[in-house]
This record gives C-alpha cells, structure tokens and sequence, in this order.
C-alpha cells in the first residue's frame, strides 16, 4: 500500500491536485483513507521539497515562474544528456528491447496528450535507469517530480506527439548503437524541442 506522500505526489503528477489549488489535511485523509498525521507529515515534506508553497495558513500546490521553467530544462537537458550517454554504454540488450518497445507501444497514445504525457514519463524513467548510476537517477527523480508543477504538457500542442515519438526512437536508436554522443546530442535536442513548445504554449496564451 501507497504511504501519503505517495499518494499526494501522484495526485499532483496526474493532474488532480493542479498549481494553484489548496490541500486540506482532513480532506486529504479521507480521500485516501488514512489518518491524518500521516497526511501531515506528507504536507511538510511536500513544502520542504518546494512542491507545496504557504499561503497564509493554507498550503497550495506550487506554480513555476517563466525564469524558473528556464533553469529546470537547462538542468534537464543536462542531466537526461548524461543519462542517454551512460545508457548507450550500459544499457543491457533487454533494456534497450524495452525501450524500442515502449516507442512502439506509445504511437497508440499519440492523440491523447494525458496518456502519452504519462508514456513520456515512464520512457525517460527507463533510459534513467539504463544508465545504471543511481546518484544520477535520484536527481533526475527530482527534476521529473518538479515538473509536475507544470499546468500543462507540452504534448498537447499540435503535432507535438508525432515529432516527440519520433525523437524518442532517434535516440533509442543512438543508445541500441551504443554511440554516446549520438544519444547526447538526440536527448539534448528531444529537450530542446520540449522547451520551445512550451513557450510557443505560454505565448499564445499571452495573445489571448
């Protein structure tokens, strides 16, 4: 069974609990079944890592600043560089399997951003794994959990699916080659593209 924390942090990784909204303790443990203290302990911990933020009293989810998104994709694109070019070093041949696997699986999600935003996720997680260097994947956990805190996925824009899958297999393909720079520089652009999305996304509603 799920601890609160757990619980918490996937309701805010899945949209429910979204930047901005406020978690109350006592409603927090009856939604899932828990005691409050618990809960609690969940909502320090949650503050202490920045995903929740006070105001007066109340706790609400957090929300990223334009300045903030910038430097979050540059760690990003950094640390997920590093991590394709460990992948394409070790990376054992079932884990390259399900890597390809994955991409094809994905294609079936590509007109339902929701859905493909949480393929997405599972996809990096492996190539995190892949680079068998837990230091590694522990501070990519918590890029990835800090991104939660977006509104909004970039694979809702127009297209993006199509042109993210694609990215994915040139970098699964770089790794299966076991070419380093390959899969740094595929990884590298994958961000690249994600980044300049969103700001397309952050534009248009600008203009509205």
């Amino acid at each position: 069974m799920k601890d609160a924390y757990s619980l918490i942090l996937a309701a805010i990784e899945s949209g429910t609990y979204r930047p901005g909204d406020r978690l109350v303790e006592s409603e927090l443990a009856e939604r899932f079944g828990v005691s409050r203290t618990p809960v609690r302990e969940a909502l320090q911990r949650l503050e202490t890592q920045a995903m929740l933020v006070r105001d007066g009293r109340s706790l609400i989810v957090a929300s990223l600043d334009h300045n903030q998104l910038a430097e979050l994709y540059t760690v990003r694109a950094e640390l997920e560089a590093l991590a394709a070019r460990l992948a394409a070093r070790h990376a054992t041949p079932e884990e390259v399997r399900v890597l390809a696997q994955m991409v094809a699986d994905d294609q079936r999600a590509v007109r339902d951003p929701e859905a493909l935003a949480r393929a997405n996720r599972r996809f990096h997680h492996q190539i995190h794994l892949a680079s068998h260097n837990r230091y590694l994947v522990q501070q990519l956990d918590l890029v990835h959990r800090t991104m939660a805190l977006m509104a909004k996925t970039s694979l809702a824009a127009e297209g993006r699916g199509e042109t993210a899958l694609a990215e994915h297999k040139r970098i699964v393909d770089a790794i299966a080659a076991g070419d380093g720079a390959a899969a740094d520089k595929a990884l590298r652009q994958h961000i690249s593209m994600a980044w300049e999305t969103r700001l397309k996304l952050e534009a248009a509603v600008d203009r509205d």
